[in-house]
């Protein structure tokens, strides 16, 4: 095998009183000791119609008419588009990348509570946001990872600590070449609806007024 490509995740490096943080660094040390030549690469969050998270942040915005803020929502985010990640993937290959580590964000730098107020706008909904003390947060992130499909863990609420950005230790998808070109809200925006009241029918499809 030439080349070995593992996806791991961005800023696990400084969380080490995370379990998730310490799986993925292990699981990078056993890949790099088994394939030399391999390719880490460690994106940031990464969205589409189909992932886990603005999906379920929408899907509780929808339903709550309280959101909470963990550590007042600072914590940063660089959230990449799931197609901009598999272009990467695409140009390490064809390119023969070699770089042991590559840091994979999107074009912006949002903060958590930036990304709850662009999904508000977005499915056209209006929620107070609180800023949740933190034994609170630790108390019902307790509760949550009780649930079949927490919301929810204590071990998440540990991630929520750490900025998920460049760390500037390792060479970004930017540096090789391969920027990344969605944003946020236009991509969101695509299936946002399916959270707006009237459905696909809240589309400007149908908004648009005949001026004829």
């Amino acid at each position: 095998m030439k080349n070995f490509i593992h996806l791991s995740a961005l800023g696990i490096n400084d969380a080490t009183d995370s379990n998730y943080a310490r799986s993925k660094l292990q699981g990078e040390k056993n890949i790099l000791s088994n394939f030399p030549n391999s390719t880490i690469l460690r994106p940031s969050i990464v969205y589409s119609v189909d992932d886990k998270f603005t999906t379920n942040f929408m899907t509780l915005l929808n339903r709550l008419p309280i959101f909470p803020l963990y550590y007042n929502g600072k914590t940063k985010f660089t959230p990449i588009h799931c197609s901009d990640l598999t272009d990467i993937i695409y140009d390490v290959i064809t390119k023969n990348i070699n770089s042991k580590i590559i840091e994979c964000v999107g074009p912006e730098e949002i903060n958590f509570k930036e990304i709850i107020v662009r999904l508000l706008s977005l499915i056209d909904k209006k929620r107070l946001l609180l800023s949740m003390p933190l034994p609170l947060a630790s108390l019902t992130a307790k509760l949550f990872q009780l649930l079949p499909n927490p919301i929810l863990t204590e071990d998440q609420l540990r991630l929520l600590k750490y900025d998920n950005i460049l760390s500037g230790k390792y060479k970004s998808n930017f540096e090789i070449g391969s920027p990344s070109k969605k944003y946020f809200n236009d991509e969101v925006k695509k299936y946002a609806y399916m959270w707006r009241e009237g459905g696909q029918f809240s589309t400007e499809k149908y908004l648009t007024k005949d001026t004829n």
